[in-house]
């Protein structure tokens, strides 16, 4: 049958030429011989599965691997992901040098821990820690990591406060409170540490993130925190930290009852403080106690660094800090990861002192200057409608706008806040207009011309919205933007027209998809759902927009 499952491996396995390990003319084995590409893996499968008994030449080994890597996406067109692809050559330089040294030996790297110190120092004083000398904060892999501890020392300080009390930490439980639209390491946290995810719906009014005023439905005296996100994943809208915070003060006067914030700053912490300095979200609120961020994202290094900082020494509980005696000297760990790559510090320390506070600052004011480029652009086509704010103006500027009274259009200041993130959907009239045409297939046609722009659901009670949303990072230049608009264009005006070639994808979408062999990969349904009690109605997980 023509339908049935078919396996390539299997299919090359059965179509190879019987192996003769006697040559006919040379009389020696041909797997002896050399061979000008490829070596032995030219004419037979590279290991997939276990380890090969006969090893192959370095060089031989970088052709095989560095052809099949070829075939991966161009990070330079990766408008999905969050993290950087780029840095001047004298970072790679740096970086490559300290490739090899492991963070945590600081005996035996003393100035690498040094400069990790002052990153910490750094990043402190840029989210206005009450003293840069008692703040601590440590490297980690990524936001997944800091987030993970910033949970860990609220739960650790609320469970102190209860035990002081006299009161159970067990029943019934510690809390956590966070938007709907939370990336998915604030869900990992509240499982993998056994506090009860509390998931507050977003909605068109709450644009697409956490509504403060319906968050405090969701807090009681077991609440140990409130993750408040500085940059949804999803829309890239700035959650109203201050808001949240008023609302707790409240909450506080009245019952007596402390619930800390930890702001996830993925990627808002490296871009609030240059394109956004009026903007109160850090440390400058007394109610934020810890605040992560990627180092490898807007923080402009190479994946493998986060940071997370604490407003002062008070926040991180002792028990999480471990003392450490046998690399040579007395040393402290507060991270879940033991051994650390060195070299993403380095890099990140680079950018401080490479780019400075005004460096960082124009690349954030470029990349927002793009993002507000490409919205317009969007909108202007009546295709489609965009459901990031970054470039409207704020209320109070939009008559002085309207009036063109000194609207100065280049400050990034007088637009609503946000990270530079373009979500789109199509307009109502287009789909009124076009009703068989699928949104998805926008990304599938982009992907064949080499974007990478993810289609997927909004957060849970909004699913039945399905977006398209491009993260402008730092090579992502006007003539980039230009050119993408461009293929966006293009490939909507095939769909449209009935003639073209492209209307054939109509076809698909009448045929589900086949299943793939998913060697190595989880089944479909191996993952765990969340529980009623989680969920409160939200539906089941899903994986949530890439951070990466």
């Amino acid at each position: 049958m023509l339908s049935k499952h078919i396996n390539p491996d299997k299919l090359i396995r059965e179509s190879k030429d019987k192996k003769s390990n006697h040559h006919h003319l040379t009389g020696k084995d041909s797997d002896s011989t050399p061979h000008p590409y490829g070596a032995r893996y030219g004419i037979t499968s590279i290991p997939k599965f276990h380890i090969p008994s006969k090893g192959a030449s370095a060089e031989t080994t970088y052709q095989l691997i560095h052809d099949e890597l070829s075939l991966d996406g161009s990070p330079s067109l990766n408008l999905a992901s969050f993290v950087q692809t780029w840095m001047p050559e004298p970072a790679n330089r740096l970086m490559l040098e300290n490739v090899s040294k492991n963070l945590i030996d600081q005996d035996e790297y003393p100035m690498t821990q040094e400069i990790h110190t002052r990153c910490v120092s750094i990043l402190a004083n840029l989210w206005h820690a009450p003293s840069t000398h008692q703040a601590i904060g440590t490297a980690t892999t990524g936001s997944s990591e800091a987030i993970q501890l910033g949970g860990l020392a609220m739960k650790r300080r609320w469970q102190e406060r209860r035990k002081a009390e006299g009161k159970s930490i067990h029943e019934p439980g510690p809390n956590i409170i966070m938007g709907a639209n939370a990336q998915v390491a604030l869900e990992k946290f509240a499982r993998y540490f056994e506090v009860e995810c509390r998931l507050v719906p977003v909605s068109v009014e709450s644009k697409y993130r956490l509504d403060p005023k319906k968050a405090m439905e969701y807090v009681d005296e077991n609440t140990i925190g409130v993750y408040v996100i500085l940059g949804s994943t999803y829309t890239g809208h700035y959650e109203p930290v201050k808001e949240m915070s008023d609302l707790l003060d409240e909450y506080e006067l009245k019952t007596g009852i402390y619930v800390p914030i930890h702001v996830d700053g993925a990627s808002g912490a490296f871009i609030a403080p240059f394109a956004h300095p009026k903007l109160l979200w850090d440390f400058k609120l007394p109610r934020v106690v810890s605040i992560n961020t990627s180092g490898h994202k807007f923080g402009l290094a190479y994946v493998g660094v986060g940071w997370v900082v604490w407003r002062s020494k008070e926040h991180l509980p002792k028990d999480l800090i471990f003392e450490l005696h046998y690399l040579g000297s007395v040393e402290y760990s507060f991270s879940l990861n033991f051994s650390r790559p060195a070299a993403p510090i380095i890099a990140q320390y680079f950018n401080f002192v490479h780019l400075g506070f005004e460096g960082y600052r124009a690349v954030a004011k470029d990349d927002l200057k793009n993002a507000r480029l490409l919205s317009r652009a969007l909108e202007k086509s009546g295709w489609y409608t965009v459901l990031s704010d970054i470039h409207r103006p704020k209320a109070e500027n939009i008559l002085q706008k309207s009036a063109h009274d000194d609207f100065d259009e280049e400050n990034t200041e007088n637009y609503e806040e946000g990270l530079p993130v373009v979500a789109f959907r199509f307009s109502d009239s287009f789909q009124k207009s076009y009703p068989e045409i699928q949104q998805k297939w926008i990304q599938v046609l982009l992907r064949a011309k080499g974007w990478i722009v993810p289609n997927y659901e909004l957060a849970p009670d909004l699913e039945q919205v399905q977006i398209l949303r491009v993260v402008v990072k730092e090579n992502m230049t006007e003539s980039l933007v230009d050119r993408l608009l461009e293929d966006i264009v293009d490939v909507t005006q095939d769909l449209i027209k009935q003639e073209s070639p492209t209307n054939a994808l109509t076809l698909l979408g009448n045929h589900s998809r086949k299943n793939r062999d998913n060697s190595g990969k989880m089944d479909e349904g191996s993952g765990s759902e969340y529980s009623e009690r989680v969920r409160k109605g939200l539906g089941m997980l899903k994986i949530r927009p890439a951070e990466c």
